[in-house]
């Protein structure tokens, strides 16, 4: 059997995935598009992010809410909120219903928003003295097109008291339910990979949209070898299969969810919902992204949003996009919201930090983001990036073959802030050939326009003294130019290689702020930087004839990360600059040898970019049908 381990539990072989034959499901009754919870699934989560007390007093539980006498609640808030637009753009759906289970009284209302934001009541239902009554309130989708969302109220007055549980957000069900696989990928990550199978664990209701669960595990502190693990597996029962494999990335790991399901559907019409490891789960998520799927018009990307894990309030981004030729990825869209507290204001408008209007997506990051089987069928598998813009690339080549991405709002998952991660890390050159490797196949590929881009990227990493950033430039773009070929092994020799290349450059370590090599902790003091300069191109050309020169302002200085640009760490011999993630930092100094040796070798290559790329170009888009292909997978698997 494909995937086959020796691991004797019968849940936990890989080759259990044989047993799940992926069907059709007949659906009971009405579909949950999403439920009415009022806590988080952590206590570092606030409530106000699923229910607002707008005045008064309530007991928020996560699936019960208690209103005490002359209080409102409002469900207009990120979690509480059901998606209108979406729903009435993308979906065949043409009404939704909010359902629950209410004892006491009180008014509860349905409200909804446009645009504009502007609020107001679609229907309402005043209850008194009800004793586990279900309340049902209804309201057609048909005035939400470019924007807006609908929530639940809740109202007391004086003496009241109001009890509701079971809030369903329902549409009426499609004739057939897809089978759903989650899929995980984890790498030394065991402990929170754990965390979040045991989150599905308990929560039955998300589960019941889910027929399995892979866990593609390729690190060497198994997530097996946790204590929770077999507990775990047992509540999961024949959900979970995992999967021990050679590390082949994120993009080996996700797409071992495809591989398995594509190997095992008994039905063109199957999801495969790619979820990181590391995230703080909202399991809501899976019941969200899966119904949206179920009821879509066509078969399209459903992308979650990411919230940052280390300021939960705050959302990363709406919707974005990549401007390819210029490789650059995560560019907010058009009036989306970015690095936004959901608890707060936008400081122009002074409305509440909600997104109200209808945002299309490029693509969406692999944290949470939902693959109808019917993209694999058309367009293949994912790339043997090894890591990252492999779910940039592959959205952009599924919306070649009629595929768009949707970036759900509300269905949300908290991951690490991406602020707070260093850029000058061995992942850099991933991130750097890979994104040429999708221009390449996804966009005009001007490469005059990409070569004074890489070259920018150069001069600015060499003012700043990152000699080994500037060797994982060269290295990505020598790569790029071997042509398909480097993506044989799935880039395990690439890692390899791209570390060792790193190592030699002592910038690129990490180290204690009060124990830095040949530097007394209590030399060390900030240096502040001007303001960004005016005329950036002239003050390139200063820094870049100081640097020729051997002129230098600053003798030694300690410089905060969000100060460390190159027009102030130019003016050093030697910068300890505090790393992204506040852990330690590095220093970097003023190397001449290493300045020319590498720009003279930048240029070559960049120059060579420039006269070969068209024709890498060609070998690129030639070989995409044989890397993408469930065959090369297969080998790489070792299957």
């Amino acid at each position: 059997m494909p995937g086959k381990t020796a691991t004797p539990a019968p849940t936990t072989q890989a080759g259990a995935a044989a047993e799940t034959r992926f069907t059709e499901h007949t659906p009971q009754g009405r579909l949950t598009a999403q439920r009415g919870l009022y806590a988080g699934p952590a206590p570092i989560v606030s409530k106000d992010l699923y229910a607002e007390l707008e005045w008064g007093a309530a007991v928020r539980e996560r699936a019960v809410i208690t209103v005490e006498p002359a209080s409102k609640v409002s469900g207009n808030t990120y979690f509480g909120r059901f998606p209108a637009s979406y729903w009435q753009r993308w979906t065949t759906v043409t009404e939704v219903s909010v359902e629950a289970v209410v004892t006491g009284t009180g008014l509860l209302s349905m409200g909804a928003s446009d645009v504009e934001g502007e609020p107001r009541v679609v229907a309402a239902e005043q209850v008194a003295d009800a004793k586990q009554a279900k309340v049902t309130l209804t309201s057609k989708l048909d005035k939400f097109y470019d924007g807006g969302a609908l929530w639940l109220d809740l109202e007391t007055e004086g003496g009241q008291t109001l009890r509701v549980e079971q809030v369903r957000w329902t549409v009426e069900a499609p004739e057939k339910i897809r089978p759903t696989a989650v899929t995980i990928c984890t790498m030394n990550r065991a402990d929170d990979c754990l965390k979040n199978l045991q989150a599905l664990a308990a929560d039955v209701s998300s589960l019941e949209t889910l027929d399995a669960i892979y866990v593609a595990d390729q690190g060497t502190d198994l997530v097996e070898s946790r204590d929770g693990f077999e507990q775990v597996a047992k509540d999961l029962a024949d959900k979970l299969h995992y999967i021990k494999q050679p590390n082949l990335g994120g993009a080996g790991g996700f797409t071992r969810g495809l591989f398995e399901v594509a190997g095992h559907t008994a039905t063109e019409h199957a999801n495969v919902l790619f979820m990181d490891d590391d995230v703080l789960l909202e399991p809501d998520l899976v019941i969200r992204m899966t119904a949206f799927s179920n009821r879509a018009a066509n078969p399209i990307i459903v992308g979650g949003q990411m919230l940052n894990l280390f300021h939960p309030n705050q959302l990363h981004v709406g919707a974005e996009y990549a401007r390819l030729n210029t490789l650059e990825p995560g560019q907010p869209v058009e009036h989306s919201l970015s690095t936004a507290d959901l608890l707060g204001v936008d400081e122009e408008t002074l409305k509440p930090n909600r997104q109200e209007r209808r945002l299309d997506a490029g693509y969406n990051g692999w944290w949470s983001c939902l693959i109808p089987y019917e993209v694999v069928q058309a367009t293949g598998y994912p790339m043997p990036f090894f890591f990252q813009w492999d779910d940039a690339e592959y959205s952009y080549r599924a919306r070649a073959h009629g595929f768009p991405t949707v970036t759900l709002p509300g269905a949300g998952v908290w991951h690490a802030d991406f602020h707070m991660k260093d850029w000058d890390e061995w992942h850099r050159y991933f991130n750097l050939r890979n994104s040429i490797i999708t221009a390449a196949l996804h966009s005009p590929f001007n490469l005059n326009l990409l070569s004074r881009v890489l070259l920018a990227q150069l001069v600015r990493y060499l003012l700043g003294m990152q000699y080994g950033l500037s060797a994982t430039l060269i290295k990505a773009v020598e790569d790029f130019l071997e042509g398909p070929e480097i993506l044989r092994d799935g880039g395990v020799e690439a890692m390899k290689e791209i570390r060792r290349i790193r190592d030699q450059y002592p910038e690129t370590k990490r180290h204690k702020a009060t124990d830095v090599p040949g530097i007394a902790s209590n030399d060390i003091g900030i240096i502040n930087s001007a303001p960004r300069p005016s005329m950036q191109r002239l003050v390139l050309i200063k820094r870049v004839l100081d640097r020729v020169l051997g002129r230098s302002r600053f003798g030694l200085g300690a410089v905060p990360i969000d100060e460390a640009n190159w027009w102030h760490i130019a003016l050093f011999d030697t910068a300890v600059v505090t790393d992204a993630n506040q852990e330690g930092v590095r220093v970097r100094s003023y190397d001449k040898a290493k300045m020319f040796d590498l720009a003279k070798r930048g240029a070559k290559v960049v120059q060579r970019l420039r006269k070969e790329g068209a024709a890498v170009q060609e070998q690129y888009k030639r070989a995409m049908p044989e890397l993408t292909s469930r065959e090369n997978w297969k080998r790489l698997y070792k299957l």
